[in-house]
């Protein structure tokens, strides 16, 4: 006798910089696996990488992190069951915030950017200045340069494909979403008695988001009495997910989701 697969809901969530298509193989190995995968766009974000850089709705300036949750939770709120909620960078603090709405059935945050009640760290600070020290980007539309996807997004990228992966996967980020974790962001409640239970997951050679910063939020995470679980992957960049070896990272929060 075969064994049956299992069966259940999964929402992908993209963070800045990246659009639904960043997800593609990881959408694909979980419905391989059984389960029914969406990865919805942050609004406005729509359409091909190539098509965004090249035309960028002009909307997308006024696009912030409240109106990106808010899409998020009238999504999940459509579905027939509560959904796993994996979520990438700025989209690791969109789990969160979700599930101290009391969304999703379980959260997993990969890598996940800074996050209101805890300190910047120094290299998510260099990694933001390009955003920081316009002082206008508030209200503009950002892109990213290429030398800056090379040198820190993924710089695990052997440089012969670090264009190719750019012109694939690159959109641009409404600076807005950068301002509004540090201009009144969005609190979250710490010891929150209803959140889904949460793991967190890091990379030691992210220098977006730190592996030392996943870790203190994962101390401010773990105050609340539902599970809460912290992975460090020693080796992996912020690019983890399309990365060499990223299948190790999805199957790790799948599992971790699937059991918590």
């Amino acid at each position: 006798m075969g064994t049956s697969k299992p069966t259940g809901t999964i929402v992908l969530i993209h963070g800045a910089w990246l659009n639904s298509h960043s997800w593609e193989r990881v959408k694909t190995r979980y419905e391989a696996k059984g389960f029914t995968v969406i990865a919805p766009d942050w609004p406005l974000d729509d359409r091909s990488p190539e098509e965004l850089r090249a035309a960028p709705s002009p909307g997308l300036a006024e696009l912030g992190q409240r109106q990106i949750v808010d899409h998020y939770e009238r999504i999940i709120k459509t579905l027939p069951e509560a959904p796993i909620l994996i979520g990438h960078s700025l989209g690791g603090v969109f789990v969160q915030h979700l599930l101290d709405r009391g969304l999703g059935s379980a959260g997993v945050a990969i890598d996940p950017a800074p996050t209101p009640g805890v300190p910047i760290h120094l290299r998510a600070l260099v990694s933001a200045l390009p955003v920081f020290l316009d002082p206008f980007s508030r209200s503009k539309v950002k892109t990213m340069s290429r030398r800056f996807f090379r040198n820190r997004f993924a710089q695990t990228v052997t440089a012969d494909n670090a264009d190719a992966l750019y012109d694939r996967y690159i959109v641009p980020t409404p600076g807005r979403v950068y301002w509004d974790g540090i201009v009144n962001p969005m609190r979250i409640d710490w010891t929150n008695p209803a959140r889904p239970p949460l793991l967190l997951i890091s990379g030691g050679k992210d220098l977006i988001a730190d592996a030392s910063m996943t870790r203190a939020i994962y101390r401010e995470q773990r105050r609340a009495p539902s599970r809460t679980e912290y992975v460090e992957f020693p080796f992996r960049s912020h690019w983890t997910l399309l990365d060499e070896g990223w299948e190790e990272v999805a199957d790790a929060a799948l599992a971790w989701a699937t059991t918590a």
